[in-house]
């Protein structure tokens, strides 16, 4: 077999600075999201005023404005906190692994978490971006075990490692923190992943040396290279044994004939009386 090594198109210096490119990229659009949530929070000091109005109450008219504006209020300095550093990392994994995918599964996972708390929510006001989170969260996650790539599996599995707890956020643990939001971003993120799992192209795949052989086992004599490290195909080789000769045929073995059998010796028949 040839060992030789193949190049990595992957590693090509085209490949590195587009994926540079794509990194700085991808940290700009994290920054800019978390920069709006802070913008939000930073009018809100400057006003002296709090923009409930911009809250989700559910199946409330006045609330279906929050379906869209609910993601970037926030009950405090701590609770913008809490969502500021998870926001920034998704969303940049996310811009990076699978920018298209991303863009598209962005606006989904907003309208469709704020839909689904504005039909099946407590009546009480949910404001933050946790339903954000959790959907990126569970559309990065899925991502990886559907497309199968090496980019999305390793982007799947830091968004595990990290964030995995999420998984649990539609369970009610403490009184205020809107668990609605947190299972319609989880369901939201799972339906993004799989309509737009096919819209980023997949990484350039290293192709080794043994995918490069041919597929036929048995080559025409004309083609073989001779090499000294490669033993003989089974077809080549002479037997060292044939096995145990086999009988020979065709001869007729004489049996000693019974008396009864020659008539010049049988005994006469009996005589009756």
């Amino acid at each position: 077999m040839d060992i030789r090594s193949l190049p990595d198109e992957a590693y090509s210096a085209d490949a590195l600075k587009r994926d540079r490119r794509r990194f700085e990229t991808a940290i700009f659009w994290g920054a800019v999201f978390v920069a709006l949530l802070w913008l939000v929070a930073i009018a809100e000091w400057a006003a002296g005023v709090k923009f409930t109005a911009l809250g989700l109450a559910p199946r409330e008219p006045l609330g279906l404005v929050g379906i869209l504006g609910a993601p970037l209020v926030h009950g405090g300095a701590s609770h913008l906190l809490a969502n500021t550093l998870p926001t920034f990392v998704l969303m940049a994994l996310g811009m990076y692994a699978v920018p298209r995918a991303t863009i598209k599964a962005l606006p989904l996972i907003w309208i469709l978490s704020g839909a689904i708390v504005w039909i099946f929510g407590r009546e009480s006001l949910h404001i933050g971006a946790s339903g954000l989170t959790h959907g990126l969260m569970s559309f990065l996650f899925l991502l990886g075990a559907l497309r199968r790539d090496r980019v999305t599996l390793a982007i799947s599995l830091v968004v595990f490692f990290l964030y995995g707890s999420m998984i649990y956020g539609f369970l009610p643990r403490e009184a205020g923190i809107s668990f609605e939001y947190h299972g319609a971003g989880l369901i939201a993120g799972v339906l993004a992943a799989i309509l737009y799992r096919g819209l980023d192209p997949l990484p350039p795949q290293r192709r080794y040396s043994w995918e490069e052989e041919p597929e036929d086992e048995y080559e025409p004599e004309s083609h073989r290279v001779d090499d000294p490290l490669e033993p003989p195909s089974p077809i080549d080789v002479e037997p060292i044994w044939d096995g145990p000769a086999p009988p020979r045929r065709g001869v007729v073995l004489q049996f000693p004939r019974r008396p009864q059998d020659d008539p010049d010796e049988r005994p006469p028949p009996p005589t009756l009386h």
